[in-house]
């Protein structure tokens, strides 16, 4: 199986550190995390022999006694065997030759220099000046983070993009526990005192969070983590008969989407298969809020961008709902679709205005006043899993879809034309993303060739309908996060 980009993210310029620290673990932290692994992973192993040996004593009765009499043709196929052996002397086929070549004479041709400066043949002569540039981040580089699933591993994948050199190489990756399903980037850390910090929050098929130190290269643990493991291995257990699990602080399933409030930053909104959306307070690592308004699991949500209070999520039971979090229970509304909800985008052009897609290929954009669509556009053939506007561009509009096209809409007046369309030959499509610093550039993800990240503006249609258009400033000279100005990317 080649390696899917199950999930994309940005990290604006000038974030990150220009020289990421390295990890120098002790030989006693080194055997701490060896052993809590080793813990893990037999606790692991324990729960799922449970399950093997259920399975196999109920088959153990079914075994017949057939294997009693082992027939006289085995001896004569083995004495065949041997005599193929002594024939072809197989049976010495690894053993050294007695008569060996000496070793210097078969290096006799070969010129040895002392070091690579005198070596006419290499004329790059030291690489550290280049290794240590590569590692070094510019501030104009971006960051590109990419959840990597392979069949045995999964990692995050740390990109730099520099826009202006055409360049982009994987600066380090980090071992995931589990297949990532999102990322969302932040810059809050919970330690008090702490400056401003580069931070990617990952869910996966855990119901845990880990929050990692961008920063940081070769961390084998997370900076911080939310909720438990555990928690769906209790809720199982409980279901068998055992006694009942005491509660868990955090989700039950897959955390499904991830969404950080810009604007009250200690606020992390994850959404999960358990059904349910949680408010997380990040400066006490605990659930501040837990929402149950969905009946299936919530597949996607995101924070206005300039209003800290209001949140909306999109699931599987063809709903979206809108939060006002100061009072959930109480202030809430509730729109139904045709189809499964997979993504929603708020419109940071128009802040009544948020879009939602869906399985059955529609984009829907949705006036948060009214319950009448705006417009319903039937975008793609299969589900649109990827939907984003431009960070600057107003009425410009990407989508990618399971029907392996990218799709981009002009959605001006609210009356959508199709500009272009491209089959971008990387099989379904999961993910789409644009750049915070720059409106034409988007990052997808999909089943196969990794990370692309493409520059809309290269063609023809996008230039002439988007080239001439007013943009969005942003002031790239603050990094304040709680600017009107700096746009959500999701």
């Amino acid at each position: 199986m080649s390696s899917q980009i199950t999930c994309v993210g940005w990290v604006k310029r000038g974030v990150a550190k220009e020289t990421p620290d390295k990890v120098e673990l002790s030989q006693e932290e080194l055997q701490r995390i060896i052993t809590e692994a080793k813990q893990e992973l037999g606790e692991q192993a324990a729960a799922d022999e449970e399950e093997d040996d259920e399975g196999i004593a109920a088959d153990a009765n079914d075994v017949t006694p057939d294997v009693a009499e082992a027939p006289e043709d085995e001896n004569e196929e083995g004495k065949e065997e041997e005599d193929e052996l002594a024939e072809y002397g197989l049976d010495k086929y690894d053993e050294e030759d007695t008569v060996t070549a000496n070793l210097g004479d078969s290096l006799a041709g070969l010129t040895v220099f002392s070091s690579n400066e005198e070596d006419p043949y290499i004329t790059l002569k030291n690489t550290d000046q280049y290794e240590r540039e590569d590692f070094q981040i510019k501030p104009n580089d971006n960051l590109i983070l990419a959840g990597r699933a392979e069949k045995d591993c999964c990692n995050l994948e740390i990109y730099v993009y520099n826009s202006e050199e055409d360049s982009m190489y994987v600066h380090h990756d980090i071992l995931l526990p589990a297949y990532p399903l999102c990322i969302e980037w932040l810059n809050f850390d919970p330690n008090p005192g702490e400056g401003s910090t580069n931070y990617a929050a990952v869910g996966n098929m855990t119901p845990q969070i880990d929050v990692w130190d961008l920063d940081v290269v070769d961390c084998l643990e997370p900076a911080f983590s939310l909720g438990s493991k555990k928690a769906s291995k209790k809720k199982k257990k409980s279901k068998k008969g055992a006694a009942a699990a005491e509660p868990v602080e955090g989700h039950t399933d897959a955390v499904l989407d991830l969404s950080w409030n810009k604007l009250v930053r200690n606020v992390l909104a994850s959404g999960s298969a358990d059904d349910s959306v949680i408010l997380w307070d990040l400066s006490q690592g605990k659930p501040a809020t837990t929402l149950r308004r969905h009946t299936d699991k919530v597949q996607t949500l995101a924070f206005h961008p300039f209003e800290a209070q209001t949140l909306i999520s999109g699931s599987y039971d063809k709903t979206v709902v809108l939060y006002d979090c100061r009072s959930p229970d109480d202030s809430y509304r509730t729109w139904r679709f045709s189809g499964q909800v997979e993504r929603v985008v708020w419109n940071h052009f128009s802040p009544y205005n948020f879009l939602t897609s869906t399985e059955d290929g529609f984009v829907y954009c949705l006036d948060a006043r009214s319950d009448k669509p705006v417009f319903t556009l039937r975008a793609h053939d299969q589900e649109v899993s990827g939907l984003d506007l431009s960070s600057q561009i107003k009425g410009c509009l990407v989508t990618s879809s399971a029907d392996k096209h990218v799709k981009i809409w002009d959605i001006l007046g609210n009356k959508p034309n199709l500009v272009h369309s491209r089959d971008m030959k990387m099989g379904v499509l999961f993910c789409a993303s644009c750049s915070p610093d720059q409106p034409f550039i988007y990052a997808f993800g999909g089943q196969k060739d990794g990370l692309r990240v493409w520059d809309i503006s290269d063609v023809a249609a996008v230039a002439e309908v988007f080239g001439s258009r007013e943009r969005l400033v942003v002031n790239a000279g603050s990094q304040a996060p709680t600017e009107a100005a700096e746009m959500e990317v999701s």
